[in-house]
């Protein structure tokens, strides 16, 4: 619980929403919300799922330990490299290159 709700104050504070704002927007009331914060109260999944949907945040079931290697609040990148990504690498690389040539 205290995770989760660390978790929640950080992005309340990213999302520069105060409290009073916060519980407005996910239908919970101050005190409820209070309690969420304090990491100690136990509270309803719809609880949860309301104010991770107005912080923008997904409520997310992992197998144990699958998600292990992701640090809170970092965004994951893809897990492999894309087409995508590779044709656009290769294309500055190119740039680059004749950039160096046409200075020299």
């Amino acid at each position: 619980m205290p995770d989760i709700a660390e978790s929640l104050r950080d992005a309340a504070r990213r999302n520069g929403m105060t409290q009073a704002r916060l519980a407005d927007a996910a239908g919970v009331s101050p005190r409820t919300l209070t309690h969420v914060f304090s990491g100690q109260e136990d509270y309803r999944v719809s609880t949860l799922m309301a104010l991770a949907n107005r912080l923008g945040l997904e409520l997310v079931l992992l197998p144990k330990g699958a998600g292990a290697g992701l640090a809170v609040g970092e965004p994951a990148g893809p897990p492999v490299r894309s087409v995508i990504n590779e044709a656009l690498e290769a294309a500055q690389a190119r740039r680059d290159a004749a950039t160096r040539t046409s200075g020299r």
